[in-house]
């Protein structure tokens, strides 16, 4: 039986497991949109590709699946190009499919073409453009296994709409028949025994885990990893969640905005077990100075980031929970029961003298509000932030004691990624609790997709810590600039008004403006089961502190203490 390129596009999308995708319709994709008519996957209508991308990146992150995401021609596909840069930074699996002119009109300015495959190149794991409708069953086959193998990523599937109309007889795909894409899995014997090695013989060992851990699934063979050795783990903002933060051995997160311990710890180290990280410029400030004093052993799937950032003596290239549990296989032949009080003392004089704190005064400080969204919500709630301030605040004082549950963009820094992050997380978990923590600058980057969250009836809320600037920028500008701040203010009285915007959108809109008031309305909000969208005035000039200046070394956040 025949069908057209788009039925078969839709039935390999079925056959890979796709029950949800994230789009907007246009000229050169109604043929998929006729096709999914017939087809039991729910399209979520956005009202801006960028917010597709952004609801297909938040689903991957929560269901561990690949998020798909879908534009047409030209400026719909240059729209999603924000989301596919952030999903590569951050290395969240997403197939985006974008329609094109017709192949015989490629290269001839037809309107709405745009070289999508050309401009996403730098952004994607790989590309496919496909030229002949029997290609496209083994494209998206290939494109799903690409991006949810390996280190993840986002690809791109690119079809001419006169491939989507062309007829074709659906066959099932081989493969996925990649040569040579072959992740490396198991860690080399040789290096996992050299690790061991340098762990038996130090000291002062820490973990520096970030978000390959989660990738992987690994953060039950990391705890165990660190409870066996006990060894201090310290996270990036990426791996928040892989490891308990309530644990004894958790210093929290290091870096520019990290805790004082951890950055102190960090630097006097005489071992970093650094696993699925990047060495990113956030955490490591001064390259020259990162580690200075320790062995560094990189664990990776992705032989690029060995030697990248940051000279790495023991490099372990494989999947992070494969070698985490060739390393446990190992402590179960040899065990190392080293004695880490003398290194646990000195690290608790830090943290005892540089508590990760502030002055509360009883004012409704943003640190306060998050706390209080943390003492109200469900355990197991999933947060999705936005970009500034107030991710900060959410990394430092919500404490995430399990996996995948702070939603963040944490590469690429996207503002306007939170709120249609946490409306893919809630399609991906309709029954747990998902809240937005955003900004008043951040949250108008992407706010149309209110009408998403009411008309599927999502139960999200949306907090916005309202303190009448573009906040981080502000800050910089007050540290580093003589306090002349420029295009930053955003006061709270000046459009939009916030609630009555909420309402516009059929939302419930609610604002808060004192510690007590927020305290009492918080359990109605979040038991509320429809979305609501919460105003929360904050003290204006508050900073995220503690803070290594750019340029700077985490060294000199806290000197030579013990």
């Amino acid at each position: 039986m025949k069908i057209n390129g788009a039925a078969a596009l839709i039935k390999q999308l079925e056959a890979e497991g796709v029950t949800v995708v994230f789009g907007y319709p246009g000229g050169a994709v109604l043929p998929i949109y006729d096709a999914i008519l017939d087809s039991s996957i729910r399209h979520v209508l956005v009202r801006h590709e960028q917010g597709a991308s952004h609801m297909a990146d938040g689903y991957a992150r929560v269901s561990g699946k690949v998020g798909v995401c879908l534009a047409t021609s030209g400026p719909g596909a240059t729209n999603l190009v924000t989301g596919i840069a952030n999903a590569h930074m951050d290395s969240i699996p997403m197939v985006a499919i974008t329609g094109n002119v017709p192949s015989y009109n490629i290269g001839t300015d037809a309107f709405q073409e745009a070289d999508i495959y050309g401009i996403t190149m730098p952004i994607v794991k790989h590309s496919y453009l496909v030229k002949d409708v029997e290609e496209i069953p083994q494209a998206v086959h290939q494109a799903f296994h690409i991006a949810g193998t390996g280190r993840p990523g986002p690809v791109l599937v690119d079809i001419p709409s006169d491939i989507l109309k062309a007829a074709t007889v659906y066959k099932a795909p081989d493969g996925p028949n990649l040569e040579g894409y072959k992740p490396t899995v198991e860690g080399h014997p040789r290096q996992i025994k050299a690790a061991l090695k340098a762990v038996r013989a130090a000291k002062r060992p820490i973990v520096y885990s970030g978000g390959g851990v989660l990738r992987s699934g690994a953060a039950p063979e990391l705890t165990e990893f660190a409870n066996r050795l006990n060894i201090p783990v310290t996270t990036t903002v990426m791996g928040l969640g892989a490891f308990p933060e309530d644990d004894p051995k958790s210093l929290g997160m290091l870096g520019m905005h990290g805790t004082s311990y951890a950055n102190w710890a960090i630097t006097r180290a005489d071992l970093i077990m650094a696993i699925g990280v990047r060495f990113d410029d956030r955490v490591t400030g001064r390259k020259d100075t990162f580690g200075s004093q320790a062995t560094i052993v990189h664990i990776d799937i992705d032989p690029a980031e060995i030697d990248k950032n940051v000279p790495v003596k023991i490099p372990i290239v494989g999947d992070v929970k494969s070698v985490l549990r060739q390393l446990l296989a190992e402590l179960d032949e040899e065990p190392i029961d080293e004695n880490r009080d003398e290194w646990f003392e000195a690290i608790g004089k830090i943290r005892e003298k540089y508590p990760l704190d502030y002055d509360d005064n009883g004012e409704l400080k943003p640190q306060t509000a998050i706390r209080l969204v943390k003492k109200h919500a469900a355990k197991d709630v999933i947060v999705a932030v936005d970009v500034g301030q107030h991710q900060m605040w959410t990394a430092q004082y919500f404490g995430f004691h399990s996996p995948d549950r702070m939603l963040s963009s944490s590469g690429l820094g996207t503002m306007g990624f939170g709120m249609p992050a946490a409306i893919g997380a809630q399609f991906a978990a309709p029954d747990r609790q998902v809240v937005c923590i955003s900004g008043d600058g951040s949250i108008q980057m992407c706010i149309q997709e209110l009408a998403v969250a009411r008309t599927n009836d999502l139960p999200v809320k949306i907090f916005v810590i309202n303190n009448g600037y573009l906040g981080m920028v502000r800050q910089w500008q007050e540290m580093m600039y003589s306090r002349r701040y420029s295009e930053v203010s955003l006061p709270p009285d000046a459009p939009p008004d916030f609630v009555k915007l909420a309402e516009a959108y059929g939302i419930r809109g609610e604002r808060l403006t004192s510690v007590e008031q927020m305290d009492r309305a918080l359990p109605g909000i979040l038991a509320d089961k429809g979305p609501v969208f919460i105003d929360v005035r904050v003290t204006e000039e508050e900073n995220v502190t503690p803070m290594v200046k750019p340029g700077g070394s985490v060294s000199e956040q806290v000197e030579d203490e013990v």
